[in-house]
């Protein structure tokens, strides 16, 4: 039987991709002004603060019935906690295009996990579409893949860890569900999952507020509101609509994205590669949404 797509859960894919893909450029530029675990962390914690002011408001309730905590935990642990710290700490032996690529291998995990944990068979469109995702990001890096060695090692582990485990966790929500509202939960899931990260970049790292520009104090503000609040979101929903897979295979969108805005306002390189990483990376989405 074929699978119905929701729009609505497209619509909801497509603002995370972008919220995550401006992510890239602003990340990489407040990162030269603050230390990266207190910038996640800290940023992470606030998001999740002002989204649960936002529940309050529209009168969801923030309580958590004893039985939800384990999933709950679990999906923060995995989406929140372990992407940012392995993708961030994999920063430190790879180059950012490289450690993105390797990220972005996360829809294959959940395509294969989403087949024996939720019986959804790989279709010949989605296969393809796995294939014209990957030659994108392949496209970023001038097609030459990635260059494996003893000293690079460290990272590739830590960015193939990440992205195994957060599509673990993706496959996992699908299976066992948060019953919550996407505010309440997004609220729960960020703070949880970036308060240790918080406390462990303010108690090791330091900060010099005086050296954050005014520029770096705007983007600080979208980081919060952008990413943790909108994009999270829209991916929790974007989630509860979309089979585990499509979801996942339509969030290969965001590393070309932050390629080419990364171009647009750090003045990054945009060549052949990344625009042939544009074409190839949204025409898979598209057919993995048919």
């Amino acid at each position: 039987m074929r699978t119905r797509i929701a729009p609505a859960g497209l619509m909801f894919l497509a603002i995370t991709s972008v919220g995550w893909g401006f992510n890239w450029p602003v990340t990489k530029f407040l990162l030269s002004e603050l230390p990266p675990l207190t910038l996640r962390g800290v940023t992470g914690v606030l998001g999740a603060l002002l989204l649960a002011v936002l529940a309050v408001i529209r009168r969801d309730s923030l309580q958590i019935a004893p039985a939800i905590w384990p999933r709950l935990l679990v999906a923060a642990l995995l989406n929140v906690t372990g992407w940012m710290v392995l993708m961030g700490l994999a920063l430190l032996w790879l180059p950012a295009s490289e450690a993105a690529l390797i990220a972005y291998t996360m829809p294959v995990w959940a395509s294969l996990f989403a087949w024996p944990v939720l019986g959804e068979r790989p279709t010949l469109l989605r296969t393809i579409a796995l294939v014209m995702a990957f030659a994108g990001l392949a496209s970023i890096m001038g097609g030459n893949g990635v260059s494996a060695s003893v000293a690079k090692l460290p990272g590739i582990v830590m960015a193939l860890a990440g992205a195994i485990g957060f599509a673990v966790g993706t496959v996992t929500s699908k299976k066992y569900p948060i019953h919550l509202p996407p505010i309440t939960a997004a609220a729960w899931q960020i703070g949880l999952g970036c308060l240790p990260v918080a406390i462990v970049g303010l108690a090791l790292e330091t900060t010099h507020l005086s050296q954050v520009t005014l520029v770096g104090w705007g983007l600080l503000v979208y980081s919060v509101v952008g990413q943790f609040c909108i994009a999270y979101v829209s991916w929790f929903a974007a989630l509860s609509r979309l089979p585990a897979s499509v979801a996942a295979i339509g969030t290969m969108a965001v590393p070309v994205i932050g390629v080419v805005t990364s171009a647009l306002a750090l003045h990054e390189p945009l060549g052949p590669g990344q625009i042939a990483a544009l074409i190839f990376t949204l025409a898979g989405v598209v057919l993995a949404t048919r």
